[in-house]
């Protein structure tokens, strides 16, 4: 089941955002922006050859995972696939730990062993950061499960690309969710590209991808992701729905990337014409929307957001040079992190063997 769509004055209004204070608004724009230019400062980094392996950036995506995970409460919980900086940074991870991940430093959140796209803080109830397709959406399930069994109001909101809807897994995902009460909220972030593949060259659908949650009975929504305020007011309905009655979500919230898959997809350009690029920065940015809206409610001024940028670039650039200044993993690092109970010596390390052992 799908609402209709509100103006855009009456997602502002709704209790959700209604609740925000205007210091909480500014919050939520500045996240939006520090994310814009950690990922601007790690394409520059990447280009210098400072990066390794892949680079999967989340520029013009910002308000899904700001406006998203700022509804979390103590027992919800975030899983994300491979372009995850902007969810790592929207939980409170420090770009510091994030980009040294990314120049594969041991001050990295993953130790320098995860890259791009395998960032984690357990701490903070975000769990990745994952490379398979689809490869999170059983984990999202099954870290929902565990809140219903240790009897926890709280949720998961599990996140994916339009291009994941089409596997196995996903869709095993679906039915179980909806078999077994599952409080799991299913995030589609919809940039309309599968890699360099259309959406409609890629999927099989009616009005929307999101109406696959019909054929599980399940709740479905489309949200437009250029208004953080409409993602947050219809993201809370599901996420009480999860909360509360233990129902599980599917979510399409359409957005947009201004670059290729990655950056190493070179033919992003050609498969997408200028124009839709350019309308979409113009009329459709999500921070530019959002920037409006504040500095129409009295809320922010325009020299207010340009310090705000500012300051955002100079914490990028910071931790550019923590990255590059921190140190590489050692040859024995190779060996730690492979099992938890070795590491720490647990009773579960003594039994059996493990093939590093001499």
């Amino acid at each position: 089941m799908t609402s209709a769509n509100p103006s855009p004055l009456d997602f502002a209004s709704s209790p959700i955002n209604q609740a925000l204070t205007p210091g909480r608004k500014i919050e939520l724009f500045t996240q939006m922006v520090r994310i814009r230019r950690f990922e601007q400062a790690g394409l520059k980094y990447y280009q210098a050859g400072k990066i390794g392996g892949f680079l999967h950036l989340y520029i013009g995506q910002e308000a899904v995972a700001v406006g998203t995970i700022s509804l979390g409460g103590p027992d919800d919980h975030f899983i994300t696939a491979y372009r995850d900086h902007g969810h790592a940074l929207a939980v409170g991870m420090s770009m510091n730990e994030c980009m040294a991940e990314m120049f594969g430093k041991q001050t990295g959140c993953s130790k320098g062993k995860g890259g791009s796209m395998h960032f984690f803080a357990p701490d903070k109830n975000f769990w990745g950061g994952h490379g398979i397709v689809a490869g999170q959406t059983p984990l999202g399930l099954g870290l929902a499960y565990g809140l219903k069994y240790l009897g926890k109001e709280g949720c998961c909101l599990c996140y994916l690309g339009d291009g994941a809807v089409n596997q196995g897994a996903f869709h095993e995902s679906l039915n179980l969710a909806a078999l077994f009460d599952i409080p799991v909220v299913f995030v589609i972030e919809n940039n309309g590209y599968s890699m360099g593949t259309s959406q409609e060259r890629s999927s099989a659908y009616g009005g929307c991808l999101a109406q696959r949650g019909e054929a599980y009975g399940m709740e479905w929504d489309v949200i437009d992701g250029s208004d953080i305020y409409e993602v947050r007011a219809k993201t809370h309905i599901a996420m009480e729905r999860a909360r509360r009655e233990f129902k599980p979500t599917l979510l399409e919230i359409d957005t947009y990337r201004y670059y290729g898959h990655s950056i190493a997809d070179a033919n992003h350009k050609k498969y997408r014409t200028p124009e839709e690029i350019e309308n979409y920065k113009q009329n459709h940015d999500p921070i530019n929307v959002f920037r409006r809206k504040l500095v129409g409610e009295g809320i922010l001024t325009e020299e207010e957001a340009a310090a705000i940028n500012k300051s955002a670039q100079e914490e990028a650039a910071a931790s550019v040079k923590f990255a590059d200044e921190s140190p590489a993993p050692t040859i024995a690092d190779i060996s730690t992190d492979v099992y938890w109970e070795s590491d720490n010596q647990t009773a579960a390390s003594k039994i059996g063997r493990h093939f590093f052992d001499s």
